[in-house]
């Protein structure tokens, strides 16, 4: 079940982009988050090793573009709370799955943003949310949200450009999964 609690790396990640990340918002994060105090004491010193030198200065325009990439970072880091799949163990995903009549890779899909949500009936985003113990907005405001592939981040040893991923309707994503045909009309229909 969904807990809503932040994970470790999202935390730290937070820290990191904090404007300030001094002494109190140092304390402010390890009385939120004591089990990450060693954690977040690392990042700490490691943040304040990386001070700029003066010769570096920037102009008004670099320092505009530095705060709101800062401040994109940080409504991702906000949106990865929204996560509904995040606390669901492989158990819950299959279980999910089996609820709903789809295969499990259908789920992963949500999981991984690859649907159009414009695509999916309400009738199954409802069941999709109930699974999730979420809502549909936090399913929909979760599949809205950019997606950072890991792959992307290490295409710099390809030789060719990274690529979004394409975003799939839901019936394409049903057809490619084995549903038969009954069952995709089934799934399709829109019985909010």
């Amino acid at each position: 079940m969904p807990t809503g609690e932040p994970t470790r790396d999202e935390i730290l990640d937070a820290f990191s982009v904090e404007p300030e990340a001094d002494r109190a918002t140092l304390e402010i994060y390890l009385s939120k988050y004591p089990e990450y105090a060693e954690d977040l004491i690392d990042l700490s010193r490691a943040l304040s090793w990386t001070v700029p030198e003066e010769e570096d200065t920037l102009s008004a325009s670099d320092t505009a573009r530095i705060r709101s990439a800062l401040e994109n970072i940080r409504k991702i880091n906000f949106s990865a709370n929204l996560d509904p799949f995040a606390a669901m163990s492989t158990t819950d995903l299959r279980a999910a799955a089996a609820r709903l009549g789809v295969p499990r890779q259908v789920i992963s899909a949500f999981r991984e943003r690859r649907i159009l949500l414009s695509s999916v009936p309400r009738r199954f985003l409802s069941g999709l949310a109930e699974s999730a113990n979420s809502t549909v907005e936090k399913i929909m405001a979760f599949g809205s949200t950019p997606r950072f592939d890991l792959e992307v981040s290490r295409a710099y040893k390809s030789d060719s450009k990274p690529r979004a991923i394409e975003q799939i309707s839901f019936e394409r994503l049903l057809s490619d999964a084995g549903v038969p045909e009954l069952d995709r009309r089934e799934l399709l229909k829109d019985g909010n």
